[in-house]
């Protein structure tokens, strides 16, 4: 089996629970801030709907840069959710096709043509998979403080028992 194919039944355990927790996004709230210095839950929601779709345009590319990409803005849930289902789409079928010599490829981030991380591909893809978890935690906190019911993820919440 390739590495590839061996990530899907990660990679889809934790989509969808990633989408259960942009589905409990209360998108007239997008612009509300736990902090000064965080971002709002808007642009918080959608860079973890946005993320899958990097993984499609790292096993794609070799490089991205950074510089000049699209920022944020303020989205509905439901574009979100419609963003995130067809990053989490594409994403997966690039794994299932991604041979273990492509893996195996040096993949670059750049920002504004610098390089600022040069990786094997499949290295870049398990950090990307993390990144996404991290931030979902984050959105999970940010629920929380809006009484938001967090959903189940690796365990119960104390809004969702086991098996919910």
């Amino acid at each position: 089996m390739s590495i590839g194919k061996a990530m899907l039944a990660e990679f889809d355990m934790e989509m969808t629970t990633t989408r259960k927790t942009l589905e409990r996004v209360p998108g007239e709230k997008g612009a509300w801030k736990p902090h000064e210095k965080s971002f709002s839950l808007g642009h918080l929601a959608q860079l973890v709907a946005r993320m899958p779709g990097w993984l499609t345009l790292m096993l794609g590319n070799t490089e991205m840069d950074l510089g000049g990409g699209p920022g944020y803005s303020l989205e509905t849930t439901e574009t979100l959710l419609r963003v995130f289902d067809e990053n989490v789409r594409e994403a997966r079928h690039a794994l299932e096709q991604v041979g273990d010599a492509d893996l195996a490829v040096t993949w670059s981030l750049k920002m504004g043509g610098n390089v600022v991380m040069a990786l094997p591909r499949k290295v870049v893809v398990r950090q990307t998979i993390n990144h996404l978890v991290h931030h979902r935690g984050q959105l999970s906190v940010y629920l929380r403080l809006l009484d938001v019911p967090v959903p189940s993820m690796y365990g119960p919440t104390a809004d969702e028992p086991w098996g919910s």
